[in-house]
């Protein structure tokens, strides 16, 4: 499937229905993924409130996991050596754990698994991966998922603010610096993934009250800030971290060029901004003449690993 292609199928992505059975009780969620597949869980955390989330991008896991925790394990591969060797400790320690790959070892092993198409990019395959989270854990209603398939059609069909974006970073070499906040922090993260990936730029994610705390001074003050495309995304939940935005322009000079979110629901905006992001880095890869789905340096890291 081609790259572009990968992208217009995310709407259709989180039409899944597919879900894993919860077996026991659980006080925690432990999430394991690394890169595209790890970013799934951070997204998730964000959207689900019912108990601690944590997420694990590294090779051990948090020594609070025992049996009352529901350990997640996501590798679009289901070959990341990182996602495995924290599957041997959680069943050590006796953890509830679940599955999310395409194949690979990570379906071998026995345990309850979705299984998601294979033959794409894993950061393509957010949609894939999110549903079962959804599915599963926070009983998303249809009419719900129906309304967040419609907002995002449109991204595409309006996305000439994105194009435009994408040619103002271009023009002069600029660094994305993406600013987020509730309910956007893991979004922010995404989009800077996404430039990194898709578009082969160094990007910069912040959150604010954070930003308020520490980079406030060098954004007035520090060398260098021509180089910076400062992006805000979408509307604050909270009216406080709106003007905590504002008056951070105001004080340091600094234009923060905001993105539009689409839909009604805070699930529905987060996966709108998602899939615009997805959008502007693909056309920042395609104004440099790169190829978006090269990923060539990161499996020569991993062929030399091996």
């Amino acid at each position: 499937m081609e790259f572009l292609d990968q992208i217009r199928s995310f709407p259709e992505q989180i039409m899944s229905r597919n879900f894993f059975h919860i077996d026991r009780d659980f006080n925690n969620i432990v999430i394991s993924g690394m890169g595209g597949s790890g970013i799934v869980g951070r997204i998730f955390s964000e959207l689900y409130g019912m108990c601690p989330v944590q997420v694990v991008s590294d090779y051990e896991i948090p020594h609070y996991v025992n049996a009352k925790t529901l350990f997640i394990a996501i590798s679009y591969s289901g070959n990341t050596e990182e996602t495995l060797a924290t599957v041997k400790q959680a069943r050590e320690k006796g953890a509830q754990i679940k599955v999310i790959t395409s194949g690979g070892e990570l379906s071998k092993l026995g345990y309850e698994t979705v299984k998601v198409p294979s033959g794409m990019q894993p950061r393509n395959a957010l949609g894939y991966m999110l549903s079962p989270l959804l599915n599963s854990l926070m009983k998303i209603e249809q009419s719900e998922i129906d309304g967040a398939h419609e907002v995002l059609q449109t991204i595409e069909r309006e996305s000439s603010k994105l194009k435009q974006m994408a040619e103002e970073i271009c023009s002069v070499g600029l660094v994305p610096w993406i600013v987020g906040y509730e309910p956007y922090v893991s979004t922010a993260y995404r989009w800077k993934t996404q430039f990194n990936e898709n578009g082969k730029i160094l990007a910069i994610n912040s959150t604010i009250p954070e930003l308020n705390h520490n980079e406030t001074m060098p954004l007035k003050l520090s060398y260098g800030r021509e180089r910076f495309y400062f992006i805000s995304l979408g509307n604050p939940s909270l009216e406080r971290t709106g003007k905590r935005l504002r008056i951070t322009s105001d004080l340091t000079g600094i234009k923060f060029n905001n993105v539009k979110e689409y839909g009604s629901t805070m699930l529905q905006k987060v996966l709108s901004m998602i899939h615009s992001g997805d959008y502007i880095s693909y056309y920042v890869a395609k104004i440099r003449g790169l190829d978006p789905m090269d990923v060539s340096l990161i499996e020569e890291l991993k062929s030399r690993l091996s």
